[in-house]
């Protein structure tokens, strides 16, 4: 087989192999339950590091075939939103998100717009005590369920 044939072959199949090694990513909640290997994943929870008395409740929804993780402020309201898809990283789940996957409420404080506002990486890891800590350069949380699935 000439070389030109080879190197043609190569260029179709190399996309299949690209997506055979992809990481398993969720874009719903029901794929989002399956990555994390549990049913009942809550889609919302509830800060309990936060040292002011008012958490922060992280919803995880679906919206346009992404999902939407909206930060809330109690007492203060929204304060981002993040769109994406999460994907498996060894243990944890993770979000890659450009600043344009960011949006910042004027809600939010000084330290939470400095982590968000190039976007990152958001690390979403469980811990033994079914706890989920949410984390990005410069800031992170721990949280538990606080919904009914």
């Amino acid at each position: 087989m000439p070389k030109a044939y080879i190197a043609i072959l190569l260029v179709l199949f190399a996309p299949l192999a690209c997506a055979r090694d992809a990481p398993d990513c969720a874009s719903t909640i029901q794929e989002l339950r399956t990555l994390a290997g549990d049913p009942r994943f809550s889609h919302r929870w509830r800060e309990v590091s936060m040292d002011d008395g008012r958490p922060i409740v992280v919803s995880i929804v679906e919206r346009n075939g992404s999902l939407l993780l909206e930060f809330v402020k109690t007492g203060e309201g929204l304060w981002a939103e993040i769109t994406g898809v999460l994907c498996k990283s060894g243990p944890d789940l993770e979000a890659r998100v450009s600043k344009e996957q960011v949006y910042l409420s004027p809600a939010a404080n000084w330290v939470f717009r400095l982590a968000l506002a190039n976007g990152g990486v958001f690390t979403l890891r469980r811990s033994a005590s079914s706890q989920l800590q949410i984390e990005t350069g410069g800031w992170s949380g721990r949280f538990v369920s606080s919904a009914l699935n």
